[in-house]
C-alpha cells in the first residue's frame, strides 16, 4: 500500500460522509458513503477481511481516496447519490443510459397545460410521469390518451380568439381553447383529468365522465354527450387490461432484480389504486455480488430521477439502508413511505410475478447479446478486408455497382449498399444508361459512376459555398463510401478509376472483384489480392456483388416487362391511356386481353364495340 493511502487511511475520522477511491492517473473508481467513515473506508484494506471477487479488484486499483464529511447519514446519502451521477464510476452499480428514459410532461403551470414527451425531468412546476423504458411505448400512451383527453401539443398562445383552429379541433384531438371551443376551466378540468388517470385513478375518471355525459344528455346536448361517451368507451377499454391485484386500493411499487454472469436487469410493478397499472424494466451496469445492493442502489438511481414516489415499495428482501432510504423517499413524497418484504399473500404472490419478470427479461436482454456476437462476425470481415486491401479504416460503408442488359438493350446500372456489413436498401439506387445504343458495359460503368459521384461532388461545393448546413440530413448520393466495389475485373477497374480521378475523388478506395476466380483487382497494382476461402472478408464481397447483380437485373426484367406492354398496347387504334388502364385492371395481363372475346372487351368500362373489334383484330 503506498505510504500516502496509508496515512490518510491512519487519519480518517469517525463521523458520517462519502469517501471516494481512485486509480492511478486520478480515475474516480468508487464513491461510497458511511455512517462512520473511519470504520468502513478502513474496512476494505484489512487482510481478514473477505471481500467479493468485485470489491478485490477494486481494492486492488486503489492508489488514493478522498472523503467529504456531513452532518448526517441522510446527508452523506444524497451527496453519494450526486457524485454517482455526476461522474459514473466504474465500480459503483448503474442504472444504464439513467438520464435517457422518456417521460410524459404535463405543463401544468400553464394557463392551458400541454403533454408532451421529454427526457428531462425539472423542477420547473410540470408534471411527469415515468419513466418509460421504450420511448416507443411511451408514444403509443400518448396516443391513445389522446383520443380520450384531447389535449395540447402545439406551440399557439392561446387567447380564444384566434380565427380558426388546426386540423385536431375538426378529428377529435384537441378541444380548440385557441378559438374559444372550450374555456380555461374547462380546458383544466380535462387535463386533470388525464393526470389523476395516469396516477391510476382510472376509475375516478370514469365517475366525472359519465356524470358529464349525462349532464349534457339531461340539456338536451346529444352531440357533446356522444363524444363523452366515446372517451368514455375509449377509457374502459385500457381499463380492462387493468387487473385488480391489491383490494386495499393502495399506491406500491413492486422492485426486484436478476443478476447473472455479470449482467442485471430491474423490474417495476407499478400499482395504483389497487390496480396494476404497468411495468417497465431497466438494465443495470457495474452489477454488485448481492442482490440487497442492486435493490439499494437501484432505488436510490430511479427514485432520483423523477419517478413518482408511492406510499409503499415492496422488495423481494431486505435491505441494509432501508431506514436512511425511507427517510430520504419520505422526504420526497411529503409523506411516509415504507420498504416492506412480504413474506405470505397478495403482495408475496406479486413480488414472485416480478423477480420471475426480472428473470425472463434478463434471459431475453442475454439472448439478445448472444445475437449482436454477430456484430462480431460483421467487424471482423470489415477488419480483414481493410487488411487485405491495405485500407486505413474499416470501410464501413461499401457501395457495390453492376450493369444489366439483354443484347444491348434496357442497359441499366445498380448501386447497392452494405453499412457495417448488412445491406442499407434504403440506399440502393438504379439508373437508366442513357448514353448507349448498343452493348459497352465499360461506357455504362463509366456514366453510372459519373452520375452517381458528380452528386457527391456538386453536395461538397454547396458545403463549401455554405448553401448546405454541416448537420443537415444527407440523401444516399451525398454521403461518401469507405469502399467502391466494381463488379468486373481490370478493365471495368480501368475505366471506373478515369472516372474517380477526373472527379478529383481518387482518394476514395477504389477495387474490383472478377467473377471467375474471385480476385480483387486494386489500381496501380498488378497481382491480384485472392482472398481465403474460409474469410469473411470474401463472403462480404460476394454478397455485395450478388446482390448489386440481383438489384440490376431486376430493374432490367421490369424495363423489359414495361417495354412489351407498350409494343402490344400502347400502338393499338382507339386505345389511350384511360382504356389502356381499365383493360389492364380487368383482365389482369396483356394476355388476358388477348384471350378476351370481343364481347368481354366491349363490356369494359370505357369501351365500346367498335374499339372492342378494332383491338382484337389488331392483337
Amino acid at each position: 500500500m503506498p505510504p500516502a493511502l496509508q496515512s490518510k487511511l491512519d487519519s480518517l475520522p469517525t463521523v458520517p460522509g462519502v469517501y471516494q477511491y481512485y486509480a492511478e492517473g486520478g480515475e474516480l473508481l468508487y464513491v461510497g458513503k458511511a455512517v462512520n467513515l473511519r470504520n468502513r473506508v478502513r474496512s476494505y484494506f484489512h487482510q481478514s477481511a473477505r471481500l467479493e471477487p468485485k470489491t478485490q479488484r477494486l481494492v486492488s486499483h486503489i492508489t488514493d481516496l478522498e472523503w467529504i464529511v456531513t452532518a448526517s447519514e441522510l446527508e452523506a446519502l444524497l451527496l453519494e447519490m450526486n457524485l454517482i451521477k455526476e461522474h459514473r464510476p466504474r465500480y459503483n452499480i448503474l442504472l444504464k443510459d439513467d438520464k435517457r428514459y422518456p417521460y410524459i410532461k404535463v405543463t401544468w403551470g400553464e394557463r392551458f397545460p400541454k403533454v408532451f414527451a421529454t427526457r428531462r425531468v425539472l423542477q420547473d412546476g410540470s408534471r411527469y410521469f415515468g419513466p418509460y423504458s421504450s420511448a416507443a411505448a411511451m408514444r403509443e400512451t400518448l396516443g391513445a390518451l389522446r383520443k380520450v383527453f384531447p389535449f395540447l401539443d402545439c406551440d399557439r398562445t392561446i387567447s380564444g380568439r384566434d380565427p380558426r383552429a388546426c386540423l385536431y379541433l375538426d378529428i377529435g384531438l384537441c378541444l380548440g381553447p385557441c378559438v374559444g371551443a372550450v374555456d380555461q376551466a374547462g380546458y383544466r378540468t380535462m387535463i386533470d383529468g388525464l393526470c389523476r388517470f395516469l396516477d391510476g385513478h382510472s376509475q375516478e375518471v370514469l365517475d366525472r365522465l359519465r356524470e358529464e355525459m349525462a349532464a349534457h344528455a339531461t340539456r338536451l346536448e346529444f352531440e357533446r354527450a356522444a363524444r363523452v361517451r366515446d372517451r368514455v368507451l375509449a377509457i374502459e377499454q385500457v381499463v380492462e387490461r387493468q387487473r385488480i391485484i391489491a383490494p386495499t386500493l393502495s399506491d406500491q411499487d413492486v422492485v426486484a432484480v436478476a443478476r447473472e454472469d455479470g449482467a442485471a436487469v430491474a423490474q417495476v410493478f407499478f400499482v395504483r389504486n389497487g390496480k396494476l397499472i404497468g411495468r417497465e424494466s431497466f438494465q443495470l451496469s457495474g452489477a454488485a455480488e448481492s442482490p440487497d445492493e442492486l435493490l439499494a442502489a437501484f432505488i436510490k438511481q430511479f427514485y432520483d430521477d423523477g419517478a413518482k414516489v408511492p406510499g409503499e415499495i415492496v422488495l423481494p428482501e431486505h435491505i441494509a439502508e432501508s431506514e436512511i432510504i425511507e427517510r430520504w423517499l419520505a422526504e420526497r413524497r411529503g409523506t411516509k413511505v415504507r420498504l416492506t418484504v412480504p413474506q405470505r399473500g397478495r403482495k408475496r404472490e406479486l413480488v414472485d410475478v416480478a423477480v420471475s419478470n426480472a428473470a425472463e427479461t434478463l434471459r431475453v436482454l442475454q439472448a439478445a447479446h448472444s445475437a449482436e456476437s454477430e456484430d462480431g462476425v460483421a467487424e471482423q470481415a470489415m477488419a480483414e478486408l481493410r487488411d487485405a486491401l491495405g485500407l486505413s479504416e474499416l470501410p464501413r460503408r461499401i457501395e457495390c455497382y453492376d450493369i444489366s442488359t439483354l443484347q444491348g438493350t434496357h442497359t441499366v446500372g445498380s448501386m447497392v449498399v452494405f453499412v457495417d456489413a448488412a445491406p442499407d436498401k434504403g440506399d440502393y439506387r438504379h439508373f437508366r444508361i442513357k448514353s448507349l445504343d448498343g452493348q459497352d458495359d465499360f461506357a455504362a460503368m463509366a456514366e453510372l459512376l459519373s452520375r452517381r459521384f458528380e452528386r457527391l461532388c456538386r453536395h461538397r461545393e454547396a458545403l463549401v459555398a455554405g448553401l448546405v448546413e454541416p448537420g443537415a440530413r444527407t440523401g444516399a448520393f451525398e454521403r461518401a463510401p469507405d469502399l467502391v466495389l466494381v463488379d468486373g475485373g481490370k478493365g471495368q477497374l480501368s475505366r471506373a478509376r478515369q472516372v474517380m480521378e477526373g472527379l478529383g475523388l481518387d482518394a476514395i478506395p477504389l477495387v474490383s472483384l472478377a467473377k471467375q476466380r474471385e480476385q480483387l483487382f486494386l489500381p496501380g497494382q498488378r497481382d491480384p489480392v485472392i482472398l481465403p476461402r474460409d474469410s469473411q472478408a470474401l463472403y462480404l464481397v460476394q454478397r455485395c456483388r450478388d446482390e448489386a447483380h440481383r438489384f440490376a437485373i431486376s430493374y432490367n426484367r421490369k424495363l423489359r416487362n414495361a417495354s412489351g406492354l407498350r409494343s402490344n398496347l400502347d400502338d393499338a387504334p382507339g386505345i389511350g391511356p384511360k382504356r389502356r388502364r381499365m383493360l389492364l385492371v380487368h383482365f389482369g395481363s396483356v394476355d388476358g386481353i388477348r384471350n378476351a372475346s370481343v364481347d368481354a372487351l366491349a363490356a369494359v368500362p370505357g369501351m365500346t364495340r367498335r374499339a372492342a373489334e378494332e383491338l382484337k383484330a389488331y392483337l
